[in-house]
């Protein structure tokens, strides 16, 4: 089965064709319908590709570093440019296909009507994507279908992805360039959760807020998969990050589940919430990394119902540990990875790797 974000942008694609499907009877009367299928379908993909950075993502990056009136000015040129190729292309095909009795040239010709048009169904289409980045594919879906407009209990694994160091980079370089390094790390998280089904819920300061429904987390371990996914990510790029601003990014992580209840709240901004004791358990568990000495800590509770770790990742139990505003203590266990030791006369072995570089211990 698909992942929920790639529905999506399928869900996108067909819209694109529907419309133009629709143009076609419109203002075609429904000549060629495979047609304007075929023109919908090329001119949505080329606006998607050019609006999620696909194709000239380097160009995307500089119309964002200029001011706002010329930004506007210069993205709407991008997109009738993006159309116009859309057109171009998907005449071509249409051309070939036999399905229009056009020439070649004006197949592939954009009309100020077709532009027209083509410009209102891609902002229509460009403000859905922007609403669902802006609170997360996840939550976009359950506000549509009205999911937790009534409260609903549910389980949910919880991932609490702390920034090190951010108070400290803040005070030496501004809170300008200590924003842009906070949005590059939570940027880098975006394949990584995507790639493990999760769903990145809020962003708390320098915390990120990663959850799952229970059984879709527990499946190939994908909750612990995504944090050690992270952080391979971050250390691949490490040059990149050491180059842009002087640090490499560290980070804490805190892995829990358990029952809680989902609703959504507010009057003049809606948000879905989470209430319960292991939203508030995994907040501690992710404080007990500090006097633990450790960047990686799950509760025993969702270790037990995990079916199996990730492959080379090893799980070493640190006891039970007393939690501010809980009664009951917690047991805990760190993450690690593990690699094959070094060949001994007594035959192989398995030892517990270092961390690595991003969960060095914090300064």
């Amino acid at each position: 089965m698909l992942p929920p974000h790639r529905w999506f942008w399928m869900l996108i694609l067909v819209a694109c064709s529907g419309a133009g499907l629709l143009y076609d009877l419109l203002f075609a009367n429904g000549a060629s319908p495979l047609a304007g299928v075929i023109y919908g379908l090329a001119v949505g993909a080329t606006t998607l590709a050019f609006d999620r950075g696909l194709i000239f993502g380097g160009l995307q990056a500089r119309l964002r570093q200029l001011p706002a009136k010329i930004y506007v000015l210069t993205a709407e040129l991008a997109y009738v440019l993006m159309i116009a190729s859309g057109i171009a292309l998907g005449g071509l095909v249409v051309w070939v296909l036999g399905l229009t009795g056009d020439a070649l040239k004006d197949a592939v010709k954009i009309t100020p009507r077709v532009l027209a048009y083509s410009l209102a169904v891609s902002a229509m289409l460009v403000f859905v994507i922007r609403m669902r980045d802006l609170i997360g594919g996840e939550v976009f879906v359950n506000f549509l279908v009205g999911r937790y407009h009534k409260p609903v209990r549910e389980d949910r694994i919880f991932l609490f992805l702390d920034v090190v160091g951010s108070t400290a980079f803040a005070e030496t370089h501004g809170d300008l360039k200590a924003q842009a390094y906070l949005g590059a790390v939570f940027a880098a998280l975006a394949e990584p959760v995507r790639r493990n089904h999760g769903s990145t819920d809020d962003y708390i300061g320098d915390m990120a807020m990663i959850t799952w429904p229970m059984e879709r987390g527990l499946k190939d371990g994908r909750c612990v998969a995504c944090v050690f996914d992270v952080l391979d990510r971050i250390e691949a790029e490490a040059s990149i990050w050491q180059a842009r601003f002087g640090v490499v990014p560290r980070l804490r992580a805190a892995l829990h589940g358990g029952s809680i209840v989902t609703a959504e709240v507010g009057v003049d901004r809606h948000k879905i919430a989470y209430f319960g004791d292991t939203v508030n358990v995994t907040s501690r568990i992710e404080a007990l990394c500090r006097p633990l000495g450790t960047e990686i800590l799950i509760s025993d509770d969702l270790l037990a119902r995990l079916p199996r770790l990730p492959d080379g990742i090893h799980a070493r139990s640190l006891g039970a540990h007393a939690l501010r505003g809980r009664g009951q203590p917690l047991a805990v266990s760190t993450l690690e990875r593990v690699v094959p030791a070094l060949e001994e006369a007594e035959g192989g072995r398995s030892v517990t790797a270092p961390l690595a570089a991003p969960l060095a211990a914090s300064a």
